[in-house]
């Protein structure tokens, strides 16, 4: 007779209850939301890469949706078993979703506008949040191709009157769910601005920021091989990280370098213009704040259709 059959009936139900919970917990999905941009990737260094008429975007994009895999790989080493990768970079439509596993769950938010910009799609179920490919602040003086949002319409963006980068404003937005960053790539400026602002979160620089247009970088598979072994540790790390948390209710202050916006926005009941270049607004939650951004960094009376 087995020790387990010898067990007294208490003692079994026991044992049986606890069996039962390490199995549900070993078979609960880890779901991992990773965001990617492109002016943070490996080689990327001027608007040659960034816009589908450069020269070099084709290849920029293949850097883009390798290192995004990488992350990918290192993660389900880490026992990652579902993924939502939101394509965040321009158009939205950057990622050679073609190239992504098929033996993984794995979903992709293209285009915009979307209600939560570059996180579009996450919720509290997800365990952890990597950020790809990610640039300075529009505030910063060193980072390579830094702004925040929008490089052509503004100059600052604030929450609770601290300025932020697009990581910082994608960090509020997950700890609106409960979800902490893990990681980050991008130039040595982002990683530094972001473990100050975040904490001590996995970070991969893939390239040295020498000017706006320039940078001493790796080579695209040294930079993929990075990501991935730090991928593996960040999820790995997760449940030492903290959401970054904001206190509630949420204002945004957004600076923009020309007038017009400025004065029409403040005619708008809700909008505080704080100055000359600066409105306000204030919002129940990062949702409402999300909601604003995109609409002031996106809306045109001539859209179509």
């Amino acid at each position: 007779m087995s020790a387990t059959l010898r067990m007294p009936k208490h003692t079994l139900l026991a044992f049986s209850c606890l069996l039962a919970a390490s199995t549900a917990v070993a078979q609960r999905p880890l779901k991992v939301y990773i965001s990617a941009d492109m002016e943070g990737i490996t080689g990327v260094v001027s608007v040659d890469q960034l816009s589908p008429a450069s020269f070099e975007y084709n290849q920029a994009r293949q850097w883009m949706t390798a290192e995004v895999l990488a992350a990918i790989q290192g993660a389900r080493e880490a026992g990652a078993t579902e993924f939502v990768v939101s394509d965040s970079h321009g158009n939205g439509e950057s990622l050679l979703i073609d190239k992504f596993p098929a033996d993984v769950p794995i979903t992709i938010v293209r285009s915009f506008p979307r209600p939560l910009g570059m996180m579009e799609g996450i919720d509290s179920t997800f365990g952890a949040v990597i950020f790809i490919g990610y640039h300075a602040a529009t505030t910063s003086t060193t980072g390579v191709r830094a702004h925040t949002m929008s490089s052509a319409l503004l100059t600052r963006i604030a929450l609770n009157g601290v300025s932020q980068s697009e990581a910082g404003i994608n960090a509020a937005i997950a700890a609106q769910y409960g979800v902490p960053v893990v990681m980050i790539t991008g130039d040595d400026a982002i990683v530094s601005e972001t473990k100050q602002r975040l904490g001590n979160l996995e970070g991969v620089v893939v390239k040295r920021a020498i000017g706006f247009h320039s940078a001493a970088t790796l080579t695209p598979e040294v930079g993929q091989a990075r990501i991935r072994q730090q991928a593996k540790t960040a999820v790995m790390r997760r449940a030492e990280m903290k959401p970054y948390t904001m206190t509630k209710p949420l204002s945004v202050d957004v600076s923009f370098k020309n007038y017009r916006p400025v004065e029409l926005l403040g005619y708008l009941p809700n909008i505080q213009r704080v100055d000359a270049h600066t409105v306000r607004f204030v919002g129940r939650d990062m949702v409402e704040i999300s909601k604003f951004l995109e609409f002031v960094t996106s809306y045109d009376a001539t859209l179509t259709p």
